[in-house]
Parts: C-alpha cells; structure tokens; sequence
C-alpha cells in the first residue's frame, strides 16, 4: 500500500462580532437548539420564473484575493471568483454527489485502479484554443499532484494519464483512491490552458492574475483594493448560457459597510458569511432578500479545539473529556453562531451521509461529571477554587475573540483558569504549528465530501508535521488508528471502507485530541431578484452561468 503525506490545508475562517450581553446565559443549561434550515427562495422561485438575460451582479468577496485562479491553492475567496472564469471536471448538487461540468461522464473500474473521464467537447478556453484532454493531463500532473496542498494527497496515488484521444482522459493508480471523485470540482482541482502554463512558473504565471478559463465569464480587469470585473462569455459551451451580461466582484474590508451596501443595493449578493450572523435579522423579509444556507455544504465546516496533547497535563485523556463535558454546545450554538448550524458529535459532519456515523462517545453538557474527571486525573481544586491553567489561542487576524471568550468562560466554570491568546495570523500558525507552544486552540476546518481528504489529516501520526498548517497540530499519535485510516484510503469496497471510517471515528471520540464542537453554516445573503436554476452544494464556487437578475418592478 502507498502511503500519501496529507499536506491539506483546511481554511481558516472566522465570525467576528462584539459579545453579546447574552453571553452571560452561557452558564445555562440551553435545551437543543434547532438547526437552520435553508429557505428554498431561490430554487423555488428560479423554477416558477423564465430565466432573464442581461444585468450585472455586483457580489460582495472579503478579503480581496491575493490571485485568481484555485489550481493550487484552496483560499475560499479565490474559488469564489476564479471559479467563474475557470472549471472542474464536475461539480456538486445538495447530496454532495458530482454531476457533469467538463466531464460528461466518468467510468471507474472493479478494481478501483482505473478512472475514465469523457470529455465535454466543442469548449473552447477564453483566447479561442481547444480545451482537450491534453489540458487535464498537463494540470493533474503538473499542479494538482505537485503544488496543491489537497491535490497532492487526492492524487497521490496517480501513475500515469493516458489520453486516447481529444476528450479522453484515463488515470490509472497505484491503488484504490475512492475519495478522488470528491476533489475534482471548482474549488479543488480547476483546469488551466496548457498552452498558457506549461514549461513556466506556474506559481508566477501572470494568468494567475488575469485567468484563462472555459468558464461562462471572461476576465477583463482587476482594480486592486477595489473590485474584479467579468464579462459574459458569448462561446460559453452551455448554449444560452450565462444570461447575466457581467459580475463585478467588490472587495470591501468591513463587514457593517457590507451589510449596508447591500441595504442599498450597492451589491446583489454576498457570500460565505460576509454578512455577520449578528445582522441577519435586516435581511428577514424574503419579499426582499433571500438567505440561502446550502452554498457551503460542501465544504463540511467544524468549529472546534484542538489540545497540544505534547503538554503533560492534556496528555491525560480524561482531562480532555472534562473539558468536553464543560462547554455546553446548544449555549455555543445559540450564542455565538445564532443558532446557524448544529452541534457536531465527531470528526465527520452529518452532512457527509456516506460516511457519518452518530454511534460514537459523546460528552453532554455536565459540569459535576467534568469536575469528577479531573479529579480523578489528579487535578483536584486549590484553595482558590483553581485546578490548572491553561493558554487558548486563536485567530485575533480574523475573529474569533467571541469563540475564545466562550470557552473561557466555559472552562472556569470546573476550576480551569484560561488565558487567551489573540494576534495576528502568522503569528497564530506559527505558534501552533512551528512552535507547538500552546495548550489550546480554535478554528475552523473544512472536512470535505471525505474522511481521508479532510479529516485524517488531523489524526495521522505521519502528518506532524513541523510548520505545516492545518496538519496534525495536536501531536497525537495511535499507530492502530493509523493503520485503520490507511486502510480505509485504499478501500474500494463501499460497506467496508464505512466499516474503517466507522471504527476510525469511535478510536478518535474516546481519545478526543480535537473537540468537534459546532458543524457550522454558511450563509449566502442576496437581493430577491437574484436567482440560480439548479441549487448546488458547492455553491460558494458555483460558475453562476445558470444564475440571473429579476428585473426590478417598473423596469
């Protein structure tokens, strides 16, 4: 079996807003807090309605990218622009299955060794050149496998491509990657122009900046500090497609001004949370707005704490499950989140149905049993009512002052004197992963359509990695544990390699070196006029060539 270093990089993002006073209800035992459900305005009204063409959608990003293309890097803001201009081979409806983007259809063999992808055919790339297989070819090899930091465990395992004709394209592997059939979208593996890239600096390529898609909308000009602009592609493959004339995307560093712009209708819409959770009730009416909550299903997102399982005192497994029994998640849920996902009982979300699994050990809000753990590992209280101290840092770069604050609180509670830890977020990383100089952290990590992609990153002995963000972070190590996700890479058989997942998600509960805390939601906010005819649960990278504006009433 070929073993794969999983280098992945999951991106950090964060809510930033001041407390509220009700976080003095934190010590409250909340009763269960009811997970947000998407409204369906969109998809509901876009099947009532006759698509529209014309318009410019003005869309909201934040922060501005630093490039323009997700080839090989995984940044959300870059996918939710470059993701109009450049394609993946598929893309993902709202059960996190692929359906045809570029490939038309895919075939993979019992074996599990071989994958074979018909290509769309009549695309062209934006300067007029054929799209064919040689431009799959040349990407997988060369970006994909080489420098992006998912791409190179999803496609580890890949020898050789063939490419019998125009628009085939086989890949033949080492040994079974089943988790491959969930990176090949938008946002984790986008095709470049081979004739634009190959024998360059990918990395330095200045199609990065100004990219050359197949997509729906055209590259025309980048105003740093201020906006990106496209222009409808008049060849785009898909006949008829895009209606809209344009999209501007606005960069704009304040999530208030944010808000108000789109008050105003200075923006149509704004993705990925741009929008603070602590201003969703402006956009309540949906006569006027639509909040779409299925965007980033994809993605997975968990809140959580990791413990640096290298310091002594978190090295006592029951220490950590004290400290799990001592943070009450409906309270977090409701306070910090707004009640905009749901509590997380594991590693994998319940949004990855194929492989989630609820019969784990869960820890329930209780602070008498939280105190008896640690007493038992021989944290009894002082005469002050202290029984350890320890640091928690987080992202002060992009938030997270709220989540700090809660756990904080939380952990006081059982004698546990916290001292937190903000700071830029370099400086954060550095800290956590260079340094391994911390007891606590915070963040938020995508886990993807799949274990092996996502989440066995955080558990893999051989993914400490030293200054490697977004790798085993913790230090822990279980070398059964290890040889159970191993397996379960390779497993092409469908019950068994549940079987492996299953078995991996009750070994990692009961050792617990990350609290899962909160599978959290992210909400896309736009103007009622803004419609898409298919919902997608890759939406946050969406092409937007089905998407189109209800001309506004008297016009």
């Amino acid at each position: 079996m070929k073993r794969r270093t999983l280098l992945a990089r999951g991106a950090l993002t964060r809510l930033a807003m001041p407390l509220a006073a009700s976080l003095a209800l934190m010590g409250v035992t909340q009763g269960p807090v009811q997970a947000q459900t998407a409204k369906p305005v969109n998809a509901a009204k876009a099947a009532d309605l006759t698509p529209v063409s014309g318009g410019v959608l003005n869309v909201a990003v934040s922060p501005e990218p630093t490039l323009l293309t997700s080839a090989f890097i995984t940044t959300m803001n870059i996918g939710q622009v470059s993701s109009k201009v450049l394609e993946g081979l598929v893309s993902f409806d709202l059960n996190l299955q692929p359906v045809p983007a570029l490939a038309t259809s895919w075939q993979q063999s019992e074996d599990g060794l071989t994958l074979r992808f018909k290509l769309r055919e009549n695309v062209k790339w934006h300067d007029g050149k054929d799209f064919t297989s040689a431009d799959v070819e040349y990407t997988l090899l060369n970006v994909w496998k080489k420098l992006h930091p998912f791409g190179r465990a999803a496609f580890a395992n890949v020898e050789k491509v063939d490419t019998p004709d125009r628009y085939t394209v086989v890949i033949h592997l080492s040994s079974p990657a089943p988790y491959l059939l969930n990176y090949i979208n938008s946002y984790g593996a986008q095709i470049l122009p081979k004739h634009l890239y190959a024998g360059t600096d990918v990395l330095n390529n200045p199609a990065n900046l100004a990219p050359v898609g197949t997509g729906p909308f055209v590259f025309k000009e980048w105003v740093k500090g201020s906006h990106v602009r496209l222009e409808r592609n008049p060849h785009y493959w898909q006949k008829g497609q895009p209606y809209l004339q344009g999209i501007v995307f606005k960069f704009n560093p304040d999530a208030a001004a944010r808000a108000v712009a789109l008050e105003v209708g200075e923006i149509d819409v704004a993705l990925g949370s741009s929008i603070p959770l602590s201003n969703l009730e402006r956009f309540s009416d949906p006569a006027k707005w639509t909040i779409n909550l299925d965007d980033g299903r994809y993605l997975s997102t968990i809140f959580l704490t990791q413990f640096n399982v290298r310091r002594p005192y978190l090295s006592d497994k029951r220490v950590r499950q004290a400290f799990a029994h001592a943070i009450d998640k409906n309270a977090l849920l409701k306070v910090v989140f707004w009640g905009y996902g749901k509590p997380a009982t594991g590693p994998v979300p319940s949004s990855v149905v194929n492989y989630y699994s609820p019969d784990t050990r869960q820890y329930p809000y209780d602070l008498k049993k939280a105190e008896a753990l640690l007493d038992e590992a021989g944290f009894r209280k002082g005469a002050d009512g202290k029984r350890l101290k320890v640091t928690l840092d987080y992202d002060g770069g992009g938030g997270g002052s709220r989540e700090a604050e809660f756990i904080r609180q939380s952990l006081g509670r059982i004698g546990v004197e916290v001292v937190l830890r903000g700071g830029d977020t370099v400086s954060y990383l550095r800290r956590i992963f260079t340094d391994q100089d911390y007891d606590l952290m915070i963040s938020s990590l995508h886990r993807l359509p799949d274990p092996t992609l996502g989440v066995q990153r955080l558990f893999w002995t051989r993914n400490i990695i030293k200054g490697a963000p977004w790798t085993n972070g913790s230090g822990y190590s279980n070398p059964a544990l290890d040889k159970i996700m191993e397996a379960a890479a390779d497993e092409a058989n469908p019950a068994r390699r549940k079987a492996l997942i299953t078995q991996w998600q009750q070994i990692v509960q009961e050792d617990l070196p990350v609290l899962d805390l909160i599978e959290q939601t992210w909400v896309t906010v736009s103007t009622a006029r803004f419609h898409k005819t298919v919902a997608q649960g890759d939406g946050l990278f969406a092409s937007y060539a089905d998407a189109w504006l209800q001309p506004a009433a008297g016009k």
